[in-house]
């Protein structure tokens, strides 16, 4: 399966890597450099790489890319989400995963990637029954370990790891109990000139928050469960009965977790809350830009963290434009205009920004016109029209506090001028 596993950082370096089987020399990473050289963005690196001997499997988090070896042809998304499992242990671990705190606790990272793989096939990859087996880094531990020489391994296989629920420790007890529920959507959209949908996208995730004692059993219903058709879920979920009942009937783990991934294609209706009517031009004498953004079906909601940036030609010398509201920033060296709305209340007049573009002299016009990117986040709102209807519990007699709260962003959010 997985034979050695590259950490790189955003300045090439590799500044870690294991291995399981047989080592392998860190020059097969050449061939990520060159593909790394090609791409124009992080997210333009092809995610397997096909060598001679090897595949190399990547993802990339915060400028830091794990990189994969497998010597023999694998299922790819099982290797992909092994290495999502290593982050998410890592911001786990550490609170972030980052270059930092990968160097400040390395030998917590080699503990933990040496229980999570077994001669290359994943072994351990749930949170619970890893820090049951390897405890999280602490200041007083570490100083405990330094003086005594001891590690953070546990010595006792954890209980919950030939139980039928592994993802779930035993014993777990809690003075307020609380379930969690956060809907999170990103609409992906490509909108052209005229402010037609060319094509639109929803992803949303479930992610949960679980301080429950005992061993709960959990029964999660919709409103409208209809929409969701294409779904992944956690292991905890009972399949059958979400085919058969369309609900989510689970033993939850303990702690933080995700417990689906949905996605909503084309064919369904997606509403776009926000508009945008933008306007570049390029002229001898100059450019022009005008660009106006405004809601649009955000339910009422308000709009918040809103940003526009503009990919501008590399024949652009500078801008000089007014906002109506926020601040811009123009990056002369990448080229890149970002205009910082920020709240964007419902009812009110629309932002807008103008002004003109600066180009060099005696250099052809540009021939295509820039993307206008669109970020946000709108609380309150899953723009799906997913609702959750209720949470049941089983298995337990106490009440829980129970909370579920809905965010919608924009993803790949692209609008055409």
């Amino acid at each position: 399966m997985i034979s050695s596993l590259f950490i790189i950082n955003s300045t090439g370096d590799i500044f870690l890597e294991k291995h399981w089987k047989s080592v392998i020399n860190r020059s097969i990473c050449d061939y990520f450099f060159e593909a790394q050289k090609k791409a124009s963005t992080p997210e333009d690196i092809p995610p397997v790489i096909s060598t001679p001997h090897h595949y190399l499997i990547n993802i990339t988090r915060k400028n830091i890319y794990f990189v994969a070896i497998v010597l023999t042809e694998v299922p790819p998304l099982f290797v992909l989400e092994f290495l999502y499992r290593v982050v998410d242990t890592f911001n786990d671990y550490f609170q972030e995963c980052n270059e930092t705190t990968i160097k400040d606790n390395l030998v917590v990272v080699y503990e933990l990637l040496e229980e999570m793989l077994d001669n290359g096939f994943p072994l351990a990859t749930e949170s619970n029954i890893l820090q049951e087996l390897i405890r999280p880094p602490n200041i007083l531990r570490s100083v405990v370990n330094t003086v005594t020489g001891k590690s953070n391994v546990s010595d006792q296989l954890p209980a919950g790891q030939l139980s039928n629920v592994p993802w779930r420790r035993t014993g777990v007890r809690y003075t307020n109990n609380e379930a969690y529920f956060d809907c999170v959507e990103e609409i992906d959209t490509i909108i052209d000139k005229s402010g037609s949908t060319v094509s639109a996208e929803i992803t949303g995730v479930i992610d949960c928050s679980i301080r429950l004692s005992g061993m709960p059993d959990l029964t999660l219903t919709f409103v409208n469960p209809r929409l969701l058709d294409d779904v992944a879920f956690h292991p905890c979920v009972r399949y059958k009965r979400w085919e058969s009942e369309r609900l989510l009937s689970f033993v939850p783990p303990d702690g933080n977790f995700r417990l689906m991934t949905y996605h909503i294609g084309a064919q369904n209706m997606v509403a776009i809350p926000v508009f945008v009517k933008p306007s570049i031009s390029f002229r001898d004498s100059g450019g022009r830009l005008d660009i106006s953004v405004g809601s649009k079906q955000s339910m009422g909601k308000t709009v918040d963290l809103l940003q526009l940036s503009v990919q501008l030609p590399k024949s652009v010398l500078n801008v000089n434009l007014n906002a109506t509201q926020g601040t811009y920033n123009f990056d002369q060296q990448n080229k890149r205009m970002i205009w910082d709305v920020g709240k964007l209340q419902p009812q009110t007049a629309n932002p807008k920004i103008s002004g003109t573009i600066n180009l060099q002299h005696g250099v052809p016009l540009p021939d295509s016109n820039p993307i206008v990117t669109v970020h946000f986040k709108i609380e309150q709102l899953a723009v799906s029209g997913l609702r959750v209807n209720r949470l049941d519990m089983y298995g337990e007699k106490y009440k829980p506090f129970k909370g579920v709260k809905y965010i919608t962003k924009a993803g790949n959010f692209q609008v055409r001028t």
